[in-house]
């Protein structure tokens, strides 16, 4: 499982960025997440006010 954002629903609000362990999750205009280092904890799930990211295979 890794962390997908939902470009559309993202404000770039950088709230994931911040409670990321890994230090997987950028953010400049829209979240971007690094697979590689995603360990699918979830954090960034709770933090995010606009629902704009999901765990997928």
């Amino acid at each position: 499982m890794v962390a997908k954002i939902i470009v559309d629903k993202c404000t770039g609000c950088a709230n994931c960025e911040d409670v990321c362990p890994t230090e997987a999750i950028t953010v400049n205009d829209v979240a971007v997440v690094d697979e590689a280092e995603c360990t699918d904890c979830g954090a960034c799930i709770d933090e995010c006010p606009e629902e704009a990211i999901e765990l997928e295979d």
